[in-house]
């Protein structure tokens, strides 16, 4: 069986390569290497996600369990003003997305570490993952019930999920602690879900 992207410290040999995606209306490279999310190209799921999601000027994001960095660093370039602080688990996803931001001449903040550890004390007006199903609900639930802490008053959550594959439960989830979920868009099998954070009565 395959090394999962979750791991924190892959051992798999380093298999390189690099490809050109075409993300929010402009051209970018990135480097990905085995043991990484979806390395030959950006999926499906995490390019609705990318064009989804809706990041005013000099709005800041959490792109968490950021893999190789498609979704922040699209963001990044995409708009201005803004904020992208990224995080992912495991330690060659967090390489890559530093070096993929320096190819793409945008300005990031990658950190690493599980779930929210890495930004403990910080909020953002967006978080956005394509989450690891398989790495479990307990995870994958873990995402929905710590963003409310590292939001800012209404704030969202974005998430994607197939439709076949969670995105049912995962809307159920996302409304028990929110209060509120709504599909955004759909397409090629997966939605993109989100939870606002409410303002304070």
């Amino acid at each position: 069986m395959a090394e999962q992207y979750f791991s924190r410290k892959p051992s798999a040999p380093h298999r390189a390569l690099e490809f050109t995606a075409v993300l929010r209306g402009r051209p970018f490279t990135f480097g990905t290497d085995s043991a990484v999310f979806s390395r030959r190209e950006v999926d499906a799921g995490t390019r609705l996600l990318i064009d989804a999601l809706a990041v005013g000027p000099s709005e800041s994001l959490l792109d968490l369990g950021c893999g190789y960095g498609p979704i922040g660093v699209a963001v990044a370039a995409t708009v201005q003003g803004g904020r992208v602080v990224m995080t992912d688990v495991n330690r060659r996803a967090v390489a890559l997305s530093r070096k993929n931001a320096e190819a793409n001449r945008v300005r990031v903040e990658v950190r690493e570490g599980e779930l929210f550890a890495p930004v403990e004390g910080l909020a953002f007006d967006h978080i956005a993952s394509n989450p690891p199903i398989r790495a479990g609900k307990a995870v994958v639930h873990g995402i929905v019930e710590g963003a409310p802490a590292h939001l800012l008053e209404g704030g969202s959550l974005w998430l994607v999920a197939r439709t076949q594959q969670g995105a049912p439960s995962l809307m159920r989830k996302m409304e028990e602690v929110f209060g509120n979920a709504e599909v955004v868009s759909r397409g090629g099998g997966f939605r993109v879900l989100r939870s606002t954070r409410p303002g304070n009565p």
